[in-house]
């Protein structure tokens, strides 16, 4: 079969390997939906999850897939079985730095018994749209990072997808006063869909100004103004937007990291100090991963989904990815 696979940087092809077969205890997928994320384009960049890596790299961990075959020792799957696979648990590792992609026709699955590695989804719920299952994840653990209570305010900075999926989960939790920021206006579209109460470009908005109009104001030092906003999510990247946040951000803000900051940033301590903010990273998915489940199967995400490709134009697919003013969540088809 065909297999996406890094080989340096900026080098990536489509590999005739063999078709995978299970161990006792594991399955073999068929892959209906494979999004393309975000950290699939740094690896790319970087040739490796870190740099480039003495094997080939496989790609794709966005999936959603049929189950083809089983191990003679797995008892709580069968094949036919439509599921979602969270892709770092049970020694798998899939499209990250493991020796198994989704960006192929058939994906090996390890140990599929154990919990939390295999769901089920229902069979009105579209393959492209359960492939969202992965990205919501990420967007819902930065959510459980900010420590939201209930009525907080909240600014999501990035409208990629994990920005939009925390704007999703934010509004699927009954968060209504959601700003979310980006310099792209056909995401900042997508995120007024998805029901953001503002969206801001910080090339012609003033952030800040415009989001204390949202969410009010708090005086810090009792004589300084600061944004009354509660939470913020950082899904941008961008270098400035931390220290950004910790100059403006009122006393017990809280901040969760949930962007990829490749290069160390300056950051202003004695400013978090004094206002008594929480910086907290988020990493990866929700205990519960069956919310992500629940939650595909009750809110239509379909508008995050603006291209769908095969996997032979797997390098179009790539292309438009990079292009933010193009592309929202690009799905792969094997």
């Amino acid at each position: 079969m065909l297999q996406l696979r890094i080989h340096g940087p900026n080098q990536a092809s489509l590999d005739e390997i063999p078709a995978p077969e299970p161990g006792p205890a594991d399955a073999v997928l068929q892959v209906r939906a494979c999004g393309i994320c975000g950290s699939d384009l740094g690896y790319l960049k970087l040739g490796g999850v870190a740099g480039p890596s003495p094997e080939p790299m496989p790609l794709g961990h966005e999936f959603s897939a049929v189950i083809d075959r089983v191990g003679r020792d797995v008892r709580k799957f069968r094949p036919g079985m439509r599921v979602v696979v969270n892709p770092i648990t049970g020694g798998n590792n899939i499209g990250n730095g493991g020796d198994a992609g989704a960006f192929s026709r058939e994906v090996l699955v390890r140990n599929v018994d154990s919990e939390g590695i295999l769901f089920p989804i229902p069979d009105e719920l579209p393959f492209d749209r359960a492939a969202l299952a992965e990205p919501l994840g990420v967007g819902l653990q930065a959510i459980n990072r900010a420590d939201l209570s209930p009525g907080d305010k909240v600014v999501v900075f990035g409208a990629g997808p994990i920005g939009l999926m925390a704007l999703a989960g934010l509004r699927y939790r009954g968060f209504d006063d959601v700003v979310i920021v980006d310099l792209s206006d056909h995401r900042l579209k997508i995120a007024e869909q998805l029901g953001a109460a503002m969206t801001l470009n910080p090339a012609r908005d003033d952030v800040w100004g415009r989001s204390r109009e949202l969410h009010g104001c708090t005086m810090f030092l009792d004589f300084i103004p600061t944004n009354a906003t509660n939470a913020y999510i950082e899904a941008s990247g961008a270098p400035s937007v931390i220290p950004e946040i910790v100059a403006q951000a009122g006393p017990g803000a809280r901040v969760s990291v949930v962007a990829l900051h490749r290069e160390p940033r300056p950051v202003d301590f004695t400013m978090v100090l004094a206002k008594q903010l929480t910086l907290a990273g988020s990493m990866a998915y929700p205990d519960d991963y069956g919310e992500v489940v629940a939650m595909l199967s009750e809110v239509d995400l379909s508008t995050v989904i603006t291209h769908r490709f095969p996997l032979d134009a797997i390098d179009e697919a790539l292309d438009v990815a990079r292009d933010a003013n193009r592309a929202g969540k690009v799905i792969v088809e094997p």
